[in-house]
């Protein structure tokens, strides 16, 4: 009897237009011979299943399962691909440890903390090789006096982004006192990303996105480096996806000795922070000191066939349908 997967998309944020495009590319990849696989769409008002017929199936949130004509539905795992909440913020991942269902990604409290970038810096400022840049977490209760903090802690240039937020939504890249109020505005308003801001000073280097995974076999495994190089002042929103105006290099250049200290780097990151499935770690390369600087770790990566980790598997040589394939065998496995 084939596996039974739960591929969930959509999400409670602007981020489930980007949700919806990477579910579709890995709901073409996921070998069908071997599984079952279910789209199931998460929004705020409904949770749902909808079949080749157009009918949609309201999931039953007790257990996750759906009612069809042929009886009660369960699902093996879960197949989590929403980026945002309640995807990527540990929710998701709470409510399915409740019911008993296995999940690909990390668990609900590292998926908490690395949407929060300012708590993850906390935590891993401290690992051998890696750098944080100088940064101020302003909460909602610093809005008025928000200005005033930032400048009297920082220096220009700066990045303003939401704490919790993704896919660069509500960021900006500040080059002037005069810009901030606009970009802390931005950041603030951005959609349910709770009200906090992250400020830091900017890095002058090369940016890379790299993917490790946990196999089967229960052993770490890393993608090749990308380099991401954009026509924009910043990799913002409108670099990620329009296409042109970003230029991604996989593998990227690298010496060897940059190569192995970011895989250690990495590595260190993903135990540190007791991470599952597949990540991704974004980071930067400083012009003048050759040093790496963390920027996030993203939990639920992208997945369209652009996207870094997708780049990265062909990259290593592997195709998408086994890589799927080893992150569903792990989470059966770890449940």
């Amino acid at each position: 009897m084939k596996t039974k997967v739960a591929l969930i998309t959509g999400g409670y944020t602007g981020e489930a237009e980007i949700s919806y495009k990477s579910s579709a590319f890995v709901y073409s990849k996921i070998d069908q011979d071997k599984y079952d696989v279910y789209l199931i769409n998460i929004g705020i008002n409904s949770w749902f299943y909808e079949d080749n017929q157009g009918v949609k199936h309201e999931i039953n949130r007790q257990d996750f399962s759906i009612s069809t004509p042929a009886g009660k539905l369960s699902f093996d795992v879960a197949f989590i691909i929403i980026h945002g909440s309640p995807g990527e913020d540990g929710r998701l991942q709470g409510y399915f440890d409740m019911i008993g269902l296995p999940y690909t990604s990390c668990n609900a409290l590292t998926s908490a903390l690395t949407m929060n970038k300012g708590y993850t810096k906390a935590i891993i400022q401290d690992l051998s090789n890696l750098y944080v840049a100088q940064s101020v977490l302003l909460f909602q209760e610093n809005e008025s006096q928000a200005f005033h903090i930032v400048q009297d802690k920082l220096k220009l240039p700066l990045f303003v982004k939401p704490n919790a937020g993704g896919s660069s939504i509500g960021m900006s890249k500040v080059n002037s006192w005069e810009e901030l109020p606009q970009a802390l505005e931005n950041a603030y308003q951005a959609e349910n990303t709770g009200n906090q801001v992250l400020v830091e000073e900017f890095v002058s280097g090369r940016e890379f996105s790299q993917g490790i995974f946990r196999d089967s076999k229960g052993e770490l495994q890393l993608l090749p480096a990308t380099e991401v190089k954009t026509t924009r002042e910043f990799f913002d929103f409108e670099a990620k996806y329009t296409p042109g105006l970003t230029e991604e290099i996989t593998p990227a250049d690298l010496t060897n000795e940059q190569k192995n200290r970011a895989d250690a780097i990495i590595k260190e990151i993903y135990v540190r922070l007791n991470c599952r499935g597949m990540v991704r770690v974004d980071f930067f390369l400083e012009n003048d000191t050759d040093k790496f600087y963390f920027i996030e770790i993203n939990t639920i990566p992208g997945q369209t066939a652009q996207s870094f980790i997708p780049q990265q598997v062909r990259a290593s040589g592997r195709n998408e349908s086994d890589f799927y394939a080893e992150l569903i065998e792990a989470a059966l496995l770890i449940q």
